[in-house]
């Protein structure tokens, strides 16, 4: 599954109205009650609205296929994650980063690990491993360096807002770096 600018104008997560970050139950109830009321069984018969209505039904039903099956929505994830890579224009883009070039500290709870560059202005660009295990990325860390442990993870990307300035930078994850 391919996606070009035109399907990205309202992605799958906004099509069912849930977060990017939502769980099944969430994106389950949020799917139930929206084709409930857009079903066509349950429409009136008005040939434009009904036709507006079907094809919003059928989209939600395709948004459902896809976010409720768990290898379908991660691999959507990550061309939903590149895509939006893509149209950052490379103003934007301060530094393209890898894993190897940030620098590391501990958090405050040792379960995590903070990961830093330093940007122009002076500031950070950051991510910790939380995060990242958010998006399927479990780091692991040596004495000498970071890497990625679970090489089932796809390649990918996180773009990283400077703490200052307007500034961001793109870091690039992949199975290189481990």
């Amino acid at each position: 599954m391919i996606l070009d600018k035109k399907e990205i104008a309202e992605t799958h997560y906004e099509v069912l109205n849930v977060k990017e970050d939502a769980n099944y139950q969430e994106i389950c109830a949020s799917y139930r009650s929206t084709a409930l009321s857009l079903h066509p069984d349950k429409l009136l018969n008005t040939s434009s609205s009904n036709q507006t209505s079907t094809e919003r039904f059928l989209k939600v039903h395709k948004a459902w296929e896809v976010l409720s099956d768990s290898n379908a929505r991660l691999f959507y994830d990550k061309e939903l994650q590149c895509s939006r890579r893509e149209d950052l224009s490379a103003s934007e883009v301060a530094e393209d980063l890898r894993l190897h070039d940030m620098m590391t500290a501990e958090d405050v709870g040792e379960e995590a690990l903070e990961l830093f560059y330093q940007c122009r202005c002076g500031d950070y660009f950051s991510v910790d491993s939380l995060e990242l295990q958010k998006m399927g990325y479990t780091l692991l860390r040596d004495e000498s360096s970071v890497s990625i442990r679970n090489a089932d993870t796809l390649p990918g990307s996180v773009i990283l807002p400077c703490g200052s300035c307007s500034l961001k930078a793109l870091l690039v994850l992949s199975m290189d770096d481990s």
